[in-house]
């Protein structure tokens, strides 16, 4: 006589686990896995709320300073009422307008001028097969791990040395040297994706090497390059380090001249400037990040690695 076994077990000892018998008769424990699955499945309470303090005490005093540039007063401590009036006073401070139009200026020229020499840089790294192309490669990289304040005195004892007088040229020079870096890294990975073989069929079509690149490998390049210039712009725009060491006494850049008014007491125009400044720095690096999948290639992040 055959008696059925395919029955659950389970203790009694309130542990929650147990066998269980499947359609093939055999038996698998289903409590014990179960519990150690939610328990891992459980969110990191702790680093959740470390996070948020971080991301409180980063971009707290951020929104204090667009709050108060919408205060009716002149107080920086007592919210009054809302107002556009230091926008207002903003539009007829000429001071700060000529260091607005500056670093536009030198914003402009950093970009076209390291755009430039950071595409022929790039193409050249990855075209070289040389030991020396490789080093070159590995030097690009230190101006990106160098503290920025080694790059400015570093620029302005040289601009010293060579008895050039700081200026506005000396500032774009500077920031250009800077931002190849930035340009190289982002173009480099990507031009080493591409297939070297559509620029040779290119040339066994009878274009020349010079047509094959203007006409075949830089619009395969054009999103990459827009989304640098865009990225080079906002970083050149907000830097103060580089510009505090080698710019002349008048005009200085935006950042400039607001860390020297700030030292005899912070005006409310400044909060104006400071919440211009934050919104459109984060509209530039919007777009810069936007500008790939506008063209049908992945965004966001993967920017940063040419993918």
């Amino acid at each position: 006589m055959s008696t059925d076994t395919d029955t659950d077990t389970g203790t009694g000892s309130g542990t929650g686990t147990g066998t269980a018998t499947d359609d093939t008769g055999t038996r698998t424990r289903t409590g014990a896995p179960r519990r150690r699955r939610r328990g891992a499945e459980r969110r990191p309470r702790f680093a959740i709320a470390v996070t948020a303090v971080f991301f409180a005490l980063l971009y707290l005093p951020v929104g204090v300073v667009v709050l108060f540039s919408f205060n009716s007063q002149k107080s920086l401590t007592v919210l009054d009422g809302v107002s556009l009036r230091w926008y207002e006073a903003l539009l007829h401070d000429e001071v700060l307008l000529d260091s607005l139009g500056m670093s536009l200026r030198v914003s402009l020229v950093a970009m076209a001028g390291s755009l430039v020499l950071g595409v022929a840089l790039a193409l050249g790294l990855v075209r070289s097969r040389s030991r020396l192309g490789s080093f070159a490669g590995l030097i690009m990289l230190v101006p990106l791990i160098t503290p920025e304040i080694v790059t400015g005195v570093a620029a302005m004892l040289l601009f010293k040395g060579l008895g050039i007088t700081l200026s506005t040229t000396t500032v774009m020079l500077a920031e250009i040297t800077f931002s190849i870096s930035y340009v190289t890294v982002i173009l480099r990975s990507r031009i080493a994706a591409l297939n070297p073989e559509v620029e040779e069929a290119a040339m066994d079509l009878g274009a020349t090497r010079g047509q094959a690149l203007r006409l075949v490998t830089l619009p395969a390049l054009l999103p990459s390059i827009l989304a640098s210039a865009v990225l080079i712009f906002a970083l050149v725009f907000d830097d103060f380090v580089l510009a505090y060491f080698t710019t002349g006494v008048d005009p200085q850049p935006l950042s400039v001249r607001i860390y020297s008014a700030i030292r005899f007491g912070v005006q409310p125009t400044i909060n104006a400037v400071g919440t211009l400044m934050l919104v459109g720095s984060i509209g530039l690096i919007v777009l810069a990040l936007a500008i790939p999948r506008l063209f049908g290639r992945k965004g966001g992040l993967d920017l940063l690695s040419g993918k």
